[in-house]
């Protein structure tokens, strides 16, 4: 049997128009855009941008937030037609099974659990941070932290981290959520979502009057800056690669905050639960992407201005807790802010998790479906109708990275898996427009062959931009995943079965 079979597309169709036995459709227009804007406003913005400016482009951190919105805007493109014209969970695993063939689409499905799986994991342990700077540092650095985290205090003191327990508690909750319904989870996202949104809103109204010009002096971060040590002399921040510094520091930023940039695709994810997918899944996932690249210039643009990037290095100053740091030293008279800020973000980090863990749970029912995964991913609830076994097993292996591997390690993982989607869903859509110009498109995306190699290009050279011990990892999980795929996947798939 060929590696590159590829699924019917009348039969994919037939699967999503299938409601009885499959997901309920209970998502408007309405409930997309909240799903994107839920997955897109959180650690990639409270957390990452700080990130990008203190490790890569400095208060060019702007222009990397522009460079991730253009490949996303072409990505997002390709996206709104697929998924106006597949509309089935699976996201670009369902769409590259059936313009590139088996192999591919279990290569991108691996890749997925990068971005879902590693990205509820990366937003965990950021609320984690979170939770402890509201309560005033009370929980111990040994019980918030991974056990591959130290850090050396002002005293000379050495701490370990142990497990990151608060990260946990979280996905357990939320896990729980998933399982009793998706309305209800889509209920509970839109009132977290008008939370955040508002309060991104007032930071940047009020930070606009704290900005200090000199903190944008220099733009980019200058080729010779020294590496950044801690209290122990341990090198914390290193600015001599290509890609850390002057416009390759831009390129290097993008691809760190282009974990901000994700929710838009789990979009596509909720397609089989959405009540009219060929008119509303193109209004979610371009809308969402729309509204949060405006607030994401604008707060990186407040955020690097009222505090200095450099701050954003030390984790005794801004590297955790980003946004308070810069409220509490750069806009006096604000404290108030700090707080309220700070419980938004925890409460909009914890929708980010939600879509994250519903979207790899819908990817592993439609890879269950197909036969590439045990079967006990796709078994629906009884009577809630949603794939609890897969939560279950989701929440074991995201609590698993959330507990023991560091924040920074998972999210740059993420940001190669996305990008990997990206890629191939952007060269899928010219293949299908190739293959089958005459299907139904409820939505077209313009200038195909053009958004369709820009959008691929552009993606690549952000995975370019990623550190080496991000690729290198990135590489080996890929291998493995080729391994599961001959040793399991390829024998018990329904097409080879056919």
């Amino acid at each position: 049997m060929s590696l590159f079979r590829r699924k019917s597309l009348d039969l994919l169709l037939s699967q999503a128009d299938d409601s009885e036995k499959g997901l309920k459709r209970t998502l408007g227009a309405g409930n997309l855009i909240a799903l994107g804007i839920g997955a897109i406003i959180g650690a990639g913005l409270f957390v990452r941008t700080a990130a990008a400016a203190g490790q890569a482009a400095g208060p060019g951190v702007t222009l990397s937030f522009i460079v991730a919105a253009v490949g996303c805007a072409f990505a997002g493109l390709c996206y709104a037609e697929f998924a106006s014209m597949i509309p089935i969970a699976g996201s670009a695993y369902a769409y590259s099974y059936v313009t590139m063939g088996e192999l591919i689409a279990w290569i991108i499905g691996w890749a997925l659990i990068m971005e879902y799986a590693l990205g509820a994991a990366t937003v965990s342990i950021a609320w984690s941070e979170y939770l402890n700077k509201l309560l005033g540092g009370q929980i111990p650095y040994e019980w918030c932290h991974s056990p591959f985290e130290s850090f050396t205090d002002s005293a000379g003191i050495l701490h370990q981290g142990m497990i990151n327990a608060p990260a946990l508690i979280i996905l357990l909750m939320l896990t729980l959520l998933l399982i009793k319904g998706t309305q209800e989870s889509a209920t509970v996202n839109a009132i977290i979502v008008f939370i955040k949104v508002a309060v991104v809103l007032i930071f940047i109204a009020i930070g606009w009057k704290f900005i200090k010009p000199e903190n944008y002096v220099p733009y980019l971060i200058p080729e010779n800056t020294p590496p950044v040590l801690d209290n122990a002399g341990k090198v914390i921040a290193d600015y001599s690669g290509w890609n850390k510094h002057g416009w390759g520091g831009i390129l290097g930023g993008a691809g760190i905050v282009f974990f901000a940039f994700i929710g838009f695709d789990a979009v596509s994810t909720a397609a089989q639960e959405a009540k009219n997918p060929k008119r509303d899944m193109p209004i979610g996932i371009l809308g969402s992407l729309v509204v949060c690249t405006i607030l994401y210039i604008l707060f990186g643009h407040v955020l690097t201005g009222v505090a200095n990037w450099k701050d954003f290095v030390d984790p005794e100053k801004g590297r955790e807790a980003s946004v308070a740091y810069a409220i509490t030293t750069g806009m006096p008279g604000y404290g108030w802010l700090a707080t309220a800020v700070t419980v938004a973000i925890l409460a909009g980090f914890s929708s980010v998790i939600l879509v994250m863990l519903m979207g790899q749970s819908r990817i592993f029912y439609t890879m269950s479906n197909d036969g590439l995964i045990p079967k006990a991913f796709g078994d629906l609830h009884p009577k809630y109708k949603t794939p609890y076994k897969a939560n279950v097993i989701l929440f074991v292996f995201v609590g698993l990275f959330a507990a023991f591997v560091p924040g920074h390690v998972a999210g740059d993982l993420t940001s190669f898996g996305t990008l990997f989607a990206f890629v191939l869903v952007s060269i899928g859509v010219w293949i299908l427009r190739v293959k089958a110009p005459n299907l139904e498109r409820p939505f077209r995306a313009p200038i195909a062959p053009v958004v369709s190699v820009l959008g691929a290009l552009i993606c690549i050279l952000m995975i370019i931009g990623l550190d080496n011990q991000t690729l290198k990892v990135a590489f080996g999980w890929m291998i493995l995943g080729l391994v599961v795929y001959f040793l399991y996947s390829k024998k018990h798939s329904k097409l080879n079965q056919q």
